[in-house]
């Protein structure tokens, strides 16, 4: 193993992670969350001694799914209110495991990390790609969705969450079927049907739901994954087009699209930080 010295420079000024190693203390890890994956990887993590891992989520649902361990909920406030609470917390490494479109907090979180000289491990959930049979309009935000939403009107299945819905209040032609896992608190389109349900949704259901509402087409976010995806096989199937809005730049870091890969980078990290509680050699 490779033994690292601690010297009192500029060059090695002592960071969370350093503090922890040199104390012998659990090395503190946040993960940003309010994903499956997240709650995967505060699963696979809470037993292990050798971290004290803090899983935060946005609160934007009224009933999140608590992943295991120490959580809290609600946001920082900025950058500033992050750094904060990485050096309250003695946090020596932040995983960003947030929703592919979650792109405000994945930015404050590189800003606090490169401040504060930490490790960030970024995880991309790989988006879903179009199939041969797939009738796809590709748009670069939900902005742009509405506008074609505007021109084309029909019988829309608006399943973008909650949080962008106001970008399509002012779509009076088109009737909308739109789901979420809670009420929207903003304008609606005037010709709206509101579902409350939460996923992972089944091909079945999804097929029953689009011809039984005779949807047009339907508007979703390229969010990757499986809890949501048997619309678009759905749609695929019945030949119903979907306008599809592509994802938001979150990261200039590189990423990490696999769960084991997540584990394998924080684990090295441990093997390096482990190296600095070796004495050094006269």
């Amino acid at each position: 193993m490779t033994r690292l010295c601690l010297m009192d420079t500029e060059a090695s000024r002592r960071t969370p992670a350093i503090e922890a190693a040199s104390r012998s203390a659990p090395l503190g890890v946040l993960i940003l969350g309010g994903t499956s994956e997240a709650s995967e990887i505060a699963r696979r993590l809470a037993d292990e001694s050798e971290l004290s891992v803090i899983s935060s989520l946005a609160g934007r649902v009224s009933q999140p799914t608590i992943p295991d361990g120490h959580v809290r909920i609600g946001g920082f406030g900025g950058v500033d209110g992050l750094i904060s609470f990485l050096r309250n917390e003695r946090i020596g490494a932040v995983i960003d495991a947030t929703h592919p479109f979650a792109a405000r907090i994945s930015a404050s979180a590189e800003s606090a990390c490169r401040q504060l000289g930490l490790p960030l491990i970024a995880f991309s959930r790989a988006p879903w790609a179009k199939q041969e049979a797939d009738r796809w309009h590709a748009v670069c935000d939900t902005e742009r969705a509405a506008a074609y939403v505007a021109e084309t009107a029909g019988r829309v299945f608006l399943a973008i969450g909650r949080q962008q819905l106001e970008a399509f209040s002012a779509c009076s032609k088109a009737w909308f079927l739109i789901r979420a896992i809670d009420p929207p608190d903003v304008s609606l389109p005037a010709h709206t049907k509101l579902l409350l349900e939460r996923g992972p949704f089944h091909l079945e259901d999804e097929l029953r739901l689009l011809r039984d509402h005779a949807i047009d087409y339907i508007v979703s976010k390229n969010s990757g994954g499986h809890a949501t995806y048997a619309k678009i096989e759905a749609a695929r199937l019945l030949g119903i087009p979907v306008v599809m809005v592509e994802r938001p730049q979150k990261h200039t870091v590189p990423t990490v699209d696999t769960l084991n890969g997540i584990l394998a980078k924080l684990s090295r990290l441990q093997f390096q930080l482990a190296a600095i509680q070796e004495p050094c050699a006269p």
